[in-house]
């Protein structure tokens, strides 16, 4: 699994989609976005028509981008989520499925809200099955500060049913500067699906421009 080069994003045109596309880019993957909308989508993200195949980077839809994909981060709101995840479930088969989505209910962003399931990422992993790989990963880094910063203060929990698969998300978020770190199955979750809300409540309370989170141990410190 870690000789991963073809990486879809589905939702890239959205803030956390197309930082991790223009990132990846930098680092020699080959990028797809899907969209139900292509067209618009090219114009948000800020390359041209001339730029794409020079970037490593295609526009397409979003069966097309799950199908032709190595590895597959699901950046839509949630919103969106159910509907989409149905769409790609035909061509994820023995894949990693990186769902990064909140449970974020508008316009009381910055309040816990879980889904009746209790975990997007378990519903995710439910609806796929387990000959998919499910990984959960990046609710609480900071889409500007994934855009901007050449290395992302912030840090990264990981979950997932499948070590191996974990691992590979670790590696690979290692290439665009972000330290991952194991934090056990797809139920753990939950945690970082319910963090993100405090985390916009604290940016909103203190005037942060993009808070996030550090894994601390005391031998780290000494």
């Amino acid at each position: 699994m870690t000789d991963i080069k073809k990486i879809g994003i589905i939702g890239g045109s959205g803030a956390l989609g197309s930082a991790l596309a223009h990132r990846l880019i930098k680092e020699s993957f080959e990028v797809t976005i899907g969209s139900r909308s292509p067209e618009k989508t090219i114009s948000k993200i800020g390359y041209s028509d001339e730029d794409l195949g020079v970037q490593n980077l295609k526009v397409q839809g979003i069966a097309q981008t799950a199908s032709e994909s190595e590895l597959i981060f699901l950046t839509v709101p949630f919103a969106a989520h159910q509907k989409t995840v149905h769409v790609i479930k035909p061509h994820v088969y023995g894949k990693i499925v990186v769902d990064t989505t909140v449970p974020l209910v508008p316009p009381k962003v910055a309040r816990v809200q879980l889904p009746d399931s209790g975990c997007v990422a378990r519903m995710t992993q439910e609806i796929l099955g387990n000959d998919v790989h499910v990984v959960s990963a990046l609710h609480n880094v900071a889409a500007k500060s994934l855009a901007k910063s050449e290395t992302p203060d912030g840090e990264v929990m990981v979950f997932g049913n499948n070590k191996e698969a974990r691992e590979t998300v670790i590696q690979l978020i290692s290439k665009i500067s972000l330290k991952g770190w194991h934090c056990g199955s797809i139920d753990n979750a939950v945690v970082a699906e319910s963090l993100t809300p405090v985390l916009i409540f604290m940016n909103k309370f203190y005037n942060f421009t993009g808070s996030g989170i550090k894994i601390v141990d005391e031998s780290m410190t000494q």
